[in-house]
């Protein structure tokens, strides 16, 4: 059994699928049967894969048929072909400042009006198969991650030029998103959850509905057995401060994550960095297999060893943005030749051809001579060649017999047009939520100690408030000590809120990754951690209001107590959605925590406590009215105040505070006929001169009831959950511009 040109000649005894149907054949009659539009029953990933391990039982040759540079024109065995041609992408940088302008400058920039233009891709044409992999090659600052950042769709269109097209036609960016998956360079994994539970969270998200839970399960251990992952299956992913696996492991974690519902085109950056030769190779075997199952594969690599060559189709090695080879492994020998820069023996070939790139680049005239040569090369290939192969099977066609035999597991029903039946999301929006509230969940069962601390520093502070403030009395003494327990009480509520600003910034990039590849709706994810988060916040609640409510003192009796219980908890709700939407906005912890503690103390100022609303100056009013703080602790105050029986200062109690406060309680009596008879009332000792319902105009505590109070903190905490939706929306689409 041989690969040529990415088709497969098997023997006249093919192999064939359950359901009766050869996987293989070479007559455009038999392919038609190949793809039936209803298979009885459709092979699994791990089938297909498992044909695939049989044929690399065989020798196997692993150079492509060189078929031309740039587009194809005449029919290929291959259903899938993706073509790109003259794609150019170019970003401006400013000038810096201090720069010498008669040191020159790089060949891929231009100047105008002191704003460089750094061509970062200038042209690049190729071409890549079905059951082929296609590598990237180049130093550092080459263009390698931009070129598979442009194929990917993850540049925007405004900036890139060119065309991308898939079997002749078009590649539309919703098409792609759906099918193709895109693996980053970075592994980001949650490092708690096991190799198993991540693959199985992958598949509940990538995976239709329709699909029994059995099944995802054994598409996931076909997936791990093709990984090589079996013996780290029930291992933690692990981080820094968690043992787990190995480099390798994690990469093809990673890979596996992305393929659970097997996408036609695959697109890596830069798989093998970071790891040892001997993973970095179990890497590309894996790639390969993906290959061989009826996929494109397109990556990066840095530098390949030479088992990792023997795995690749093509190659298309980039300087500085141009092309200075494109064609299979074979033909870097006879170029390079011709080049007159022949290859050792026994010598690695792209070590070869990676070092003679660097040596160019330092010249003076860089590689221009390299790439005019390959253009010319190019140009002689395709004449001897003839012209280029195109696609037998239109897009349509293609992706009908890719879903009839497995791929894209997305639930297609549509025959007449299966582009347009694979569903933009896999599963619906409540599906979607129930599995990220159940990872969020694994997760922080994994790690209690997040909450612990949480909780252990409310409640800390619950009784140090309820120690410090213990059973204060009805004195005007005790009504300042209340202002100030209750002022300190709402803030800390929002203070600690601030600890969930590291959890969406570890989960930014994980967020980023599935989103742009239709994992999960960003409306699913919003929904799903705000429901989730509301247990924690009750308990949080409860637990201060009970340590703080009787033991300081507080009014109300039972309802009193509920009522204090739910604005503690609305002010939990608004102040993690409000640190919830800077966590989205923020990209760095220490900088979110110091918008956190700046804007909260600006809140805690405007809130009333410090000077009350009917002070504040007029152009610092509409400050007041957004406080958070302001709407908690004015419904606490009105809460504990708002009862026209209870008397707050009696007679001489009003002298308290003031330089006639130290004076004998007799002369105090006699102060208080007297003003008796001024006011043409009688004051006594235990008259009562100041009510709680006094105490909230003084305070300016008049325009809003306890209720619409509590109502406002509520609302206050959905619409942070909105603006959060609307910051994942605008700024995680995950492009360049």
């Amino acid at each position: 059994m041989s690969f040529v040109g990415g088709s497969m000649n098997l023997p006249a005894k093919s192999v064939t699928r359950d359901d009766g149907h050869p996987l293989f054949t070479n007559s455009k009659q038999t392919e038609l049967q190949k793809y039936p539009k209803k298979p009885t029953v459709s092979p699994t990933l791990a089938e297909l894969l498992m044909h695939v391990d049989d044929a690399q039982n065989s020798p196997v040759d692993h150079r492509a048929v060189e078929i031309g540079y740039g587009c194809s024109s005449l029919p290929s065995s291959n259903p899938f072909f993706l073509c790109f041609n003259n794609l150019t992408y170019s970003v401006k940088v400013r000038k810096k400042l201090g720069s010498i302008p008669f040191c020159g400058k790089n060949s891929d920039e231009t100047e105008s009006n002191g704003i460089n233009t750094k061509i970062l891709l200038n042209e690049i044409s190729g071409e890549a198969h079905e059951g082929e992999i296609m590598a990237v090659l180049g130093a550092s600052g080459s263009g390698k991650s931009t070129l598979i950042d442009a194929l990917a769709n993850r540049i925007a269109k405004d900036s890139l030029k060119g065309t991308l097209t898939l079997n002749g036609e078009v590649l539309e960016s919703k098409l792609l998103r759906v099918i193709s998956a895109y693996v980053m360079q970075d592994d980001l994994l949650f490092p708690m959850l096991t190799v198993e539970e991540t693959l199985m969270f992958s598949a509940e998200f990538r995976l239709p509905r329709s699909l029994s839970k059995s099944k995802k399960k054994a598409r996931v251990q076909a997936l791990i057995d093709q990984l090589g992952l079996r013996s780290a299956a029930k291992t933690v992913i692990g981080d820094e401060g968690h043992r787990g696996v190995s480099g390798g492991e994690r990469r093809r974690v990673s890979i596996g994550i992305d393929i659970i519902h097997d996408p036609i085109v695959l697109f890596l950056d830069e798989p093998t960095s970071g790891l040892d030769s001997t993973s970095a190779f179990m890497v590309v075997k894996v790639l390969q297999r993906i290959a061989q199952s009826g996929s494109i594969v397109i990556m990066s690599i840095h530098q390949p060893s030479y088992r990792i060559l023997s795995l690749l189709d093509r190659l298309i090695f980039l300087s500085h943005g141009n092309t200075v080879f494109a064609g299979s492994p074979g033909m870097l020998p006879s170029f390079f030749a011709e080049f007159g820069h022949p290859i050792p023996e026994n010598e690695n070939k792209t070590e070869f051809a990676l070092d003679l790139i660097r040596e160019l680049e330092e010249t003076p005239g860089g590689t221009k001579s390299l790439v005019e040569f390959n253009k010319s090369w190019q140009a002689r290939k395709n004449q001897r060649n003839g012209l280029s192969m195109r696609s037998n099977l239109s897009l349509k066609d293609a992706i009908s017999a890719s879903i009839s035999k497995g791929k894209l597991v997305s639930g297609a029903t549509n025959d007449s047009n299966p582009t347009a039946s694979v569903p933009i999301f896999a599963n619906p929006l409540w599906i979607e939520m129930m599995v990220i509230a159940k990872r969020s969940m694994t997760n922080s069962r994994r790690m209690p100690e997040l909450f612990g601390i949480r909780l252990g520093a409310v409640v800390i502070t619950g009784i140090i408030l309820a120690t410090m403030f213990w059973k204060l009395d009805n004195s005007p003494k005790g009504i300042q000590e209340r202002l100030g327990f209750f002022a300190f009480a709402m803030s800390t509520t929002f203070y600690t809120c601030a600890e969930a600003i590291p959890v969406f910034l570890q989960e930014r990039y994980i967020f980023m990754r599935e989103t742009a590849y239709n994992a999960y709706r960003r409306s699913s994810y919003v929904l799903a951690h705000s429901l989730i988060s509301i247990p924690s916040l009750v308990i949080l609640s409860m637990a201060f209001a009970a340590i703080t409510f009787w033991a300081v003192g507080l009014a109300g009796g039972l309802s009193g107590f509920f009522f204090f219980f739910l604005t503690i908890f609305a002010s939990f709700w608004a102040g993690s959605s409000f640190v919830t939407f800077l966590s989205g906005i923020v990209s760095h912890v220490m900088l979110g925590f110091t918008v956190v503690v700046a804007v909260l103390a600006y809140f805690l100022l405007f809130s009333g406590f410090f000077i009350s609303r009917n002070r504040i100056p007029l152009y610092w009013i509409w400050f007041h009215y957004i406080s958070l703080v302001k709407y908690p602790y004015e419904a606490v105050l009105q809460n504990e105040f708002d009862d026209p029986t209870k008397c707050f200062v009696r007679g001489v109690q009003m002298f308290d505070n003031t330089p006639l406060g130290e004076v004998p309680l007799s002369v105090k009596l006699k102060l208080l006929q007297s003003m008796s008879g001024v006011l043409g009332a009688n004051i006594t000792g235990s008259t009562c001169v100041t009510t709680g319902k006094d105490l909230l105009v003084q305070q300016g505590i008049t325009d809003i009831n306890k209720w619409n109070c509590l109502w406002i903190i509520i609302a206050w905490g959905f619409f942070f959950r909105i603006l959060f939706y609307f910051t994942l929306l605008l700024g995680s689409k995950n492009k360049r511009k």
